[in-house]
């Protein structure tokens, strides 16, 4: 449980960070792009200046050095930048670096590309001054557009996010894989050791009962004896089938539920009210039997500890019509929501005396050996709790 928390704890600080290291990335592109934009509208303004100047070198007769610098820049500067000069009565005057190939309507091209610009950058008044009426004299609007490389930046933060991402879920994918095949040999691993560990006590008990029945001993304590050495069997075999792929064969779940059900019921508590909703017809499922009732005994015996040997126990079965829900409920002290996942995890219990292994266990069962879903499908504090297992029918 500890390890768990930490685990959880490693997860958030990660997310936290690499949630931290985005916005910091986007942040800077953002203001990468602003000081561009700014860089920008300070050429398109030198540009204007210029073709401010240039007017007035011809209305009142400036150097020719002026004429030179001015036409210096604006053949130079901003070249990339689209731009509209629209006069004062409303009219296109000019425009340059916009590609007008294939357009059939000039006019209403410009126009829109006018409202565009305008929604981009703000426009820039073109005036001149002439000496001769002592006044500015007003010219038109320059209508501008990002440029070409602006455009482009603006799609960068978009495909730094995708790229984050992209190598977010090829790590992900590769932890989960690594992950996976280590629980795996893990479980493989203590399950088979288990069953060696277990078989070979459980063949000496099988001799002594033998020996116990030629002395003479009371049938019924050698019958009992039997009882629990045909129970350690089984979970031999279990042991033995986790530990390796197991084989399914199409058996009435239905029969099989009862089965599991009816033989916790015989040993719990009978201060517990057991009750099973089933159909009366048979359902069939591609089941392996000593796993499945392994994980039907998991999710009565949770719900009995939950309820601390007393109280409400109801284990349902629906049929759909490709899959069947077998639900277990009880009237516990209930799971937090945020348990919910957490609970299946190898290790998390609750219990002072727990491995924290039931529920993975038929976490596993369930979803790796028969391609099924297992969830909390309710749980409220003080209240109770409802297991879901859905497994295809056939």
């Amino acid at each position: 449980m500890v390890f768990t928390k930490h685990r959880q704890l490693v997860r958030w600080i990660i997310i936290i960070a690499s949630f931290g290291i985005i916005s910091l990335i986007l942040w800077n592109t953002y203001v990468f792009f602003q000081k561009f934009k700014e860089e920008e509208r300070r050429k398109m303004e030198i540009w204007t200046y210029a073709q401010s100047d240039f007017l007035n070198s011809f209305t009142n007769g400036l150097d020719e050095e002026v004429n030179n610098i001015t036409t210096f820049i604006l053949t130079d500067s901003t070249s990339t930048n689209p731009r509209i000069l629209v006069d004062p009565s409303g009219e296109f005057s000019s425009f340059n670096n916009i590609d007008t190939v294939g357009v059939k309507n000039l006019k209403e091209f410009l126009e829109k590309k006018r409202i565009q610009y305008k929604n981009e950058n703000k426009p820039i008044p073109l005036k001149y001054r002439d000496n001769d009426l002592k006044e500015d004299v007003f010219i038109g609007t320059i209508y501008y557009g990002n440029s070409p490389l602006l455009n482009k930046l603006k799609y960068y933060p978009l495909a730094l996010l995708l790229i984050i991402l992209l190598f977010g879920a090829v790590v992900y994918f590769f932890y989960k894989s690594s992950k996976n095949a280590t629980e795996n040999k893990l479980w493989s691993g203590m399950a088979k050791e288990t069953a060696h560990q277990i078989g070979t006590p459980l063949s000496s008990l099988i001799g002594w009962t033998e020996i116990l029945k030629t002395e003479n001993t009371n049938p019924e304590y050698i019958k009992e004896i039997e009882k629990d050495i045909n129970r350690l069997q089984t979970i031999t075999e279990r042991f033995s089938k986790i530990g390796s792929l197991p084989t399914l064969e199409q058996l009435d779940i239905v029969e099989e539920t009862k089965e599991a059900y009816s033989y916790l019921k015989s040993r719990s508590s009978k201060l517990i009210n057991f009750s099973i909703d089933a159909p009366d017809t048979p359902i069939y499922v591609n089941l392996n039997r000593q796993l499945y009732g392994w994980s039907i005994e998991n999710l009565v015996k949770n719900a009995i500890d939950a309820m601390k040997g007393k109280g409400n126990l109801r284990v349902q079965i629906t049929p759909h019509q490709k899959h069947v829900d077998i639900t277990v409920s009880d009237t516990g002290r209930g799971i937090s929501k945020n348990e919910f996942k957490t609970i299946f995890e190898p290790g998390y219990t609750t219990k002072k005396r727990g491995w924290g292994l039931g529920l993975s266990l038929t976490k596993r069962i369930v979803e790796d050996f028969h391609d099924g879903k297992i969830k909390v499908q309710m749980s409220e504090i003080d209240v109770g709790t409802t297991m879901l297992i859905s497994l295809k029918t056939v």
